[in-house]
């Protein structure tokens, strides 16, 4: 059988994972280049899928979308609280029927929740005939996105620092707060220091490693357990715990301890080149 648009999940989650400490930020940047490559490593089908379901201004291309569940969030405000999950204050953990939750308690309404049901809407799709029950172009976009915020540290994590909004810290000189280093500061400060300034220059890194060193890898993070379609909870939980022990010197820098919400103990502190080191 042909492969279909349900190995996009698949290929975003291959990227996630792939890429080094200093991508880890999602802002515009980082969503593009997410959707770049992953919709060059889609099959001949996915991609015939995703040009498909993309409206025509956008001409084909995912990633000059891919920040779109961003900018509708104030013409569709359901959909905020997609996009992060918030955990209970320093119990370290999470779990999707604790967790998945929007303010209100109603079940299923976050980064994890989205994903799931968006991938199940897309494998309706059959590219014969437009979808009646779904909107899949919005499935397609708001997909592509989340599988990018719940791979932010800081979109699962606990509710009081509201995902690090509430943390004041300085990059280099500038002022800011940690959600937004992590969104915008860190990958823009990569793309100026190691890849002329660019993004191009960025994804063609990030292309060679995968076809390169990280290659053997590539089966591992196409997987998920128990032959599921996608998995977000286990996206959620590596994030929420691990990830970032690859980023930080805990032997030097005490900003480790903000970028893991288990360990916050300051409301201010300085992070500086340290991080791309």
């Amino acid at each position: 059988m042909q492969p279909s648009i349900a190995t996009l999940p698949l290929l975003l989650l291959l990227l996630f994972f792939s890429l080094p400490a200093p991508s880890l930020a999602w802002g515009v940047h980082g969503h593009l280049i997410v959707c770049q490559i992953a919709q060059g490593r889609l099959s001949v089908a996915a991609a015939a899928a995703v040009r498909g379901l993309l409206p025509s201004y956008a001409g084909g291309n995912l990633s000059s979308l891919c920040s779109w569940a961003d900018d509708v969030k104030f013409r569709y405000p359901w959909s905020a609280p997609l996009h992060y999950i918030d955990t209970p204050d320093r119990l370290c953990n999470y779990t999707y029927d604790r967790d998945c939750r929007d303010e209100d308690g109603i079940k299923g309404r976050c980064v994890a929740g989205a994903i799931t049901n968006y991938t199940s809407q897309l494998l309706t799709y059959d590219g014969t005939s437009p979808s009646t029950q779904y909107n899949l172009t919005q499935a397609l976009l708001f997909l592509s996105h989340f599988m990018g915020d719940i791979h932010q540290p800081l979109h699962v994590g606990f509710t009081s620092d509201k995902g690090g909004n509430t943390i004041d810290v300085h990059w280099y000189t500038r002022k800011t707060v940690l959600h937004h280093v992590w969104d915008d500061n860190i990958i823009e400060t990569a793309e100026d220091d190691y890849y002329g300034e660019g993004v191009a220059e960025f994804v063609d890194a990030l292309t060679q490693n995968i076809t390169g060193e990280w290659s053997q890898r590539v089966p591992g993070w196409e997987q998920c357990s128990k032959n599921q379609t996608t998995c977000p909870d286990t996206y959620a939980k590596t994030y929420y715990k691990s990830s970032v022990l690859n980023l930080f010197d805990f032997t030097q820098f005490t900003v480790a301890e903000l970028s893991i919400p288990c360990l916050v103990n300051s409301s201010s502190i300085e992070v500086t080149d340290r991080l791309l080191t």
